[in-house]
């Protein structure tokens, strides 16, 4: 029994890590932001994302995505989903394959990478790291949204 007690801890930990990895709102499992895209009727902002290396996707997560004013327009208006690649953190082998199998599927080439997605997981639009902040962000968004919806 004592040699399971650091493997628990070790867990719990791990678990911690990626829930503050993912962030608030975030949902790592593709399957259900699919799902609650469907009962919210709203379409999943995807974030592709290599958390503790990649510069730019740090500063879309400072500048933009931490922010209160983004996140309380996200909550409203989109399901938020992060595949994340990070290289100094270790993550569950189910999740790091699901990460790989939608970077391929979406043909994700750099970071980072941000689809809009129908619920069903169609692409409706792709972007990145933008200036301005949180207002920008959600202007740049909203945008894309309109374009889509006009189609």
């Amino acid at each position: 029994m004592k040699n399971r007690y650091p493997l628990i801890v070790a867990g719990m930990l791990m678990l911690a890590v990626h829930a503050q990895a993912a962030g608030e709102g975030w949902i790592q499992d593709f399957e259900k932001a699919k799902q609650l895209a469907r009962e919210k009727n709203l379409p999943i902002l995807a974030d592709f994302s290599g958390s503790d290396w990649c510069g730019w996707c740090m500063r879309l997560d400072r500048e933009v995505f931490s922010r209160a004013d983004w996140q309380q327009w996200a909550k409203k208006n989109v399901v938020l989903f992060v595949a994340d690649f990070p290289a100094n953190t270790e993550q569950p082998r189910e999740l790091a394959d699901q990460n790989k199998r939608l970077m391929q599927t979406y043909e994700v080439k750099g970071f980072p990478t941000v689809l809009l997605l129908d619920a069903g997981g169609k692409v409706m639009a792709r972007t990145g790291y933008r200036q301005g902040g949180p207002a920008a962000y959600v202007a740049h968004v909203e945008s894309l949204l309109k374009a889509v919806q006009a189609d």
